[in-house]
């Protein structure tokens, strides 16, 4: 089995448009390191979700999601769970 972090981000009423450009940003970063699988916004405007890979522990990957601009500024409510791919 390989474990994989899901990091699902929820908009909270605080959302800001502004932050859509450096959330980007953040997750191109992730991509660079190695460490996005995938990621994808909700087709209701909910909200989305990204996968972390080569990633060491449950509290690494909740470290790299609360860097996250999103959670930073409060426009999205990001939880993380351990998700075991088979």
């Amino acid at each position: 089995m390989k474990t994989r972090y899901l990091v699902m981000a929820m908009r909270t009423p605080a959302f800001r448009d502004d932050v859509i450009a450096p959330h980007h940003a953040f997750l191109d970063g992730l991509r660079e390191a190695g460490l996005l699988e995938m990621t994808g916004g909700f087709s209701d405007r909910s909200g989305g979700a990204y996968l972390l890979a080569g990633v060491a522990s449950l509290e690494e990957a909740r470290a790299i999601a609360a860097r996250d601009p999103l959670a930073v500024t409060g426009s999205s409510l990001l939880t993380v769970h351990e998700w075991n791919i088979r």
